[in-house]
């Protein structure tokens, strides 16, 4: 919820104004003496982003940093002005601010979009897309990098990559989430655990993170399983062993062998539903949740698991 804008509320509420710290030059303290050429003249080369604030404003204090953060990522595709309106009232009232925050955005002189309230970062960055048509942001080049390197097996490239970018921001989601997985490919469990033990639970619950922590459960649940060959051997000799086709399906899917391992599950589950407090049915979640939603197998298996269910 946005406030209403109150010049003659003190401005002692709260005495400190965001900073602006690294990338200063894309991050300016702007006034009404310098809003034609911070703004203005600037959007000409490239779009600026006005931020109207105010010291007293609890909405204020949680978008700033957002924006802030979402600009010195995208690395001078666009630049921040920040106008506080207790100094600037001529400037607000020129703008038609009524309430803060309140967000512009300039492009060739003139404004071309603008938003109030505090937006959560997804809504921002989506605003900040627009405003650069689309272009991607250093930051997500870099990710792209570091997730193609994972996905093509260099899980240590990838976590080093991933390193970096959190020594950076050590909040991004993508890339703490992209570095539980690469340590977990290597084998450094005590590393990803170290990495999950310092996330707070709002981190946790966001899906990049969500679905590397089920992935980091899952490899520690398969460390020690057994041989494929036994287990396979013991199911094939006694179909309804069902400890041994789970463990036989957790030991292929710590090879990488998810589909097999996705299958056993799901014939674990018709076979005998309620085993174990089901067991197989809560572990196909997890993988659902480890590989992610919009994967093939996660798909295909959740029908297959939705028509056993409920047939």
């Amino acid at each position: 919820m946005e406030f209403l804008l109150n010049p003659s509320q003190p401005a002692g509420a709260a005495t400190d104004a965001p900073s602006p710290g690294a990338g200063a030059d894309l991050i300016k303290e702007g006034s009404t003496q310098t809003f034609m050429a911070d703004v203005v003249e600037a959007s000409l080369k490239v779009p600026v982003i006005v931020d109207f604030w105010a010291p007293w404003c609890g909405p204020c204090k949680q978008l700033g940093p957002v924006i802030e953060k979402l600009v010195r990522q995208a690395a001078g595709m666009v630049r921040l002005v920040k106008i506080n309106v207790d100094e600037n009232q001529d400037l607000a009232a020129q703008m038609r601010v009524q309430s803060i925050p309140m967000v512009y955005a300039f492009k060739k002189g003139q404004p071309v979009d603008g938003f109030a309230g505090a937006l959560p970062e997804s809504q921002v960055k989506l605003f900040i897309d627009r405003l650069t048509g689309g272009a991607k942001a250093p930051i997500d080049l870099i990710l792209e990098d570091a997730k193609a390197a994972l996905d093509s097996g260099d899980a240590k490239r990838a976590a080093t990559i991933y390193a970096q970018i959190l020594a950076q921001d050590s909040t991004n989601p993508v890339a703490l989430g992209g570095l539980i997985r690469a340590a977990t490919m290597t084998g450094d469990v005590a590393r990803a655990k170290q990495v999950a033990d310092g996330l707070t639970e709002k981190m946790r619950a966001a899906p990049e993170i969500a679905a590397a922590l089920a992935a980091l459960e899952l490899a520690e649940e398969t460390t020690g399983v057994g041989d494929t060959a036994d287990l396979t051997a013991k199911v094939d000799g006694n179909p309804n062993d069902h400890q041994a086709r789970f463990d036989l399906a957790m030991a292929l899917y710590g090879r990488g062998r998810n589909e097999a391992a996705v299958e056993h599950l799901l014939e674990l589950v018709r076979r005998d539903r309620k085993w174990n407090d089901e067991t197989a049915r809560k572990q196909l979640v997890k993988i659902f949740d480890a590989l992610g939603p919009t994967d093939p197998l996660t798909v295909s298996a959740r029908r297959q698991l939705s028509s056993i269910l409920f047939s």
